[in-house]
């Protein structure tokens, strides 16, 4: 690990390339951890560092996993590492997700698919490589003459049915794969059908994911009995090659106690004349030794007669396999056969399906004509309602406008009054005249506001009310302080009043009178201030209850303003609210028309569709049945061929056996001697 980094270090030091903080830094913990694993997923590799490390990972023996997902590279890098890693012999997963790699890249993976022989999975989920059918033409060719590859991602690869039928030109001469992922590409129709061709010659594919490719149910199921078939095709290979490699472990254990017997034997033998050369005395014992080595030797010959006997019995079993496999093979002509009937079965009942189906179609055509007819007239009915309601609303436009106008009114007449007032108070009632034009002029401007918030609560309610209630309290509060001020000053003007009494009794009743005339000018209410002045003749205490009584009219107005306010804002709101509502089943009702339209139109595509789709089903039904008829006459093929095979293997042991029992020295040994 220690050397990769070094080496590369070294390489961007000759060719003058800035060295990256992050790769270095992947290093570094892959050599505290002894990882065999290069993870540089979501790193933003430049061109210069994608040429450095395509350089090391050539002579490379330390990792056998390169993860690059999500590394932003470029078509230029891609090709760079790519070329680095054909003559790479550790690295068997490589993983190139997310890359958006293209005509280039096609290009560059499929000459690593043709040099490297070590590869064993590739990942190429979300890249582009469909998109330029030259590159991916490329690829194809690749993957057609790689020997290595087992497992290959194409997640997402915008590959359409051309790429496809490329693909399965690979397919069919690939002789390797096992794994293969298409999901979520555009293949469609005639992809699916072009790869259930190439399923037909491929017998190594054993797993083909083809969600989200807008490919028929039918053939999907049909490439799924493909696999099928290849995986029952592999596992009686597997079955065969370990029953074959069992039956040449017995026979070279057979060889072996043969070998070592004989071995013994001619031990024994040699020991035998030795002793016989040496003594003659021991001749007898030596025959009897013989004897008993002639008696083991029959106990041998015994023992490989039963194993030629039980090898005898599983050439016998393997027959009555090849008997069941001719059932097997009665059999599925005899599915054959049912298939065909339920087919045809299947096929009339479709027809009379569809058949009923085009009527119920037809009927609900006529009952959505109708009822289009008489949305139609309600469309007319409510259109007319629109142009009443619309009159309704210009003439409470015009109503809000007098209203206005007669407030407008109202406020200036109000004013008049209250500067007659106030010319005709003198200077003992200046003040309070002073506080009353305050009064007056909060009210204006608070008239004012109000019919200018009048227009802006039209939009926004909510938020003029929450207005309204701050300038309830600041007129409030300020009403507060005016009371507080105009006590003071009653006050003043109670010891001015008491001081000058009787100087100026001519002077108070004048007074008097020209506020007696202001009350009666102000609605009736002016009373209260008429008897507080001629209650200022005999005690002057009761100035501030004729204030209280005129703040008390104040506010009453103000009062009443508001409530004349609010009746408006609330009819406008009601009014408006009742608008938005005829507004919203008007266009219900359109929108409903609308749909009711839509649904038309997708009743008639959906009958064209249907009538497309049937003779499509007819059409895949044929060629399911010419595929089936096929696929059986190429499995009666198999199973013959199978039948020879393990005929001629079994012919072959027993010649193998025959002739080495009769080619062995125990042949010389026999009790026929």
């Amino acid at each position: 690990m220690e050397d990769f980094r070094r080496t590369y270090q070294r390489l961007c030091k000759e060719g003058g390339i800035d060295t990256q903080e992050s790769v270095l830094a992947q290093l570094d913990t892959r050599t505290v951890t002894g990882s065999r694993r290069l993870d540089l997923s979501g790193q933003s590799i430049t061109v210069d560092t994608c040429s450095a490390l395509g350089r090391v990972l050539q002579n490379d023996t330390v990792f056998t996993e390169i993860i690059l997902s999500d590394c932003m590279l470029s078509e230029e890098g891609a090709k760079l590492l790519l070329h680095g890693l054909c003559s790479n012999t550790t690295v068997k997963m490589l993983d190139l997700k997310g890359n958006n790699m293209r005509g280039t890249g096609a290009e560059a993976l499929g000459q690593l698919l043709v040099r490297n022989k070590i590869l064993r999975r590739l990942v190429l989920e979300w890249n582009a490589l469909g998109m330029w059918e030259e590159g991916f033409a490329i690829f194809c060719e690749g993957l057609a003459s790689n020997t290595s590859l087992t497992q290959l991602d194409l997640r997402n690869n915008q590959i359409n049915h051309q790429g496809a039928a490329e693909l399965c030109i690979a397919l069919k001469r690939n002789t390797t794969l096992q794994e293969l992922d298409l999901r979520w590409n555009n293949i469609g129709l005639l992809g699916g059908r072009s790869l259930l061709e190439a399923m037909q010659q491929n017998r190594t594919l054993l797993k083909l994911e083809m969600a989200g490719n807008n490919i028929p149910s039918d053939t999907l199921r049909a490439i799924e009995q493909s696999m099928n078939h290849n995986t029952d095709r592999q596992s009686t290979l597997r079955e065969s090659r370990s029953k074959t490699h069992v039956l040449t472990k017995e026979i070279q254990l057979l060889k072996d106690e043969k070998g070592r017997q004989f071995l013994s034997l001619m031990e024994t033998i040699d020991r035998q004349k030795d002793e016989m050369g040496r003594s003659s005395r021991n001749s007898s014992t030596r025959l009897g030794q013989l004897q008993e080595a002639l008696n083991e030797q029959k106990s041998a010959v015994n023992s490989l007669t039963a194993k030629l006997q039980m090898t005898e019995a599983a050439l016998a079993l393997s027959q009555q396999k090849s008997h069941g496999l001719g059932e097997l093979l009665t059999r599925v002509k005899m599915e054959k056969t049912e298939l065909r009937e339920k087919q045809s079965r299947d096929i009339k009942k479709e027809q009379e399906e569809s058949a009923l189906r085009e009527a119920k179609l037809l009927k609900e055509v006529n009952a959505l004509s109708e009822k289009n007819l008489q949305l139609l007239n309600k469309l007319d009915e409510t259109e007319r309602r629109c142009k009443m309601q619309q009159e309704q609303i210009f003439e409470l436009k015009q109503e809000l406008t007098n209203t206005t106008a007669e407030l407008k009114l109202r406020l200036v007449q109000n004013e008049e009054r209250l500067d007659t007032e106030k010319r005709r108070s003198k200077q003992t009632l200046e003040d309070m005249d002073s506080l009353r034009q305050k009064e007056v002029d909060h009210l204006t401007r608070h008239q004012e506001d109000s019919e200018r918030a009048l227009q802006d609560r039209i939009l926004k309610l909510e938020g003029q009310r929450i207005q309204l209630e701050e300038e309830l309290s600041r007129v409030k509060a300020s009403l507060v302080t005016e009371r507080a001020q105009a006590e003071e000053e009653l006050g003043k003007v109670r010891a001015q009043v008491r001081l000058e009494e009787q100087q100026h009794l001519s002077s108070l009743e004048e007074k008097l009178r020209a506020v007696r005339q202001s009350r009666d000018e102000s609605q009736n209410h002016c009373t209260q201030q008429k008897q507080t002045v001629a209650e200022l003749l005999a005690r002057v205490g009761q100035q501030s209850i004729e204030m209280d009584t005129l703040r008390r009219r104040i506010e009453e107005l103000q009062q009443e303003l508001a409530g004349k306010e609010q009746e408006k804002v609330a009819e406008v709101a009601r009014v408006r609210v009742e608008l938005q509502e005829q507004i919203g089943h008007l266009q219900a009702e359109r929108t409903a028309q609308g749909g009711l339209k839509e649904k038309i139109a997708a009743l008639e595509r959906e009958m064209k569709v249907l009538s497309s789709t049937h003779r499509e089903a007819l059409l895949d039904k044929e060629s399911e049945i010419s595929s089936l008829l096929e696929r059986l006459r190429i499995r009666e093929g198999e199973i013959q061929r199978m039948r020879e095979d393990e005929a001629q293997r079994a012919s072959f042991l027993q010649n193998a056996i025959h002739t080495y029992v009769q080619g062995s020295p125990l042949a010389h040994f026999s009790p026929k001697k």
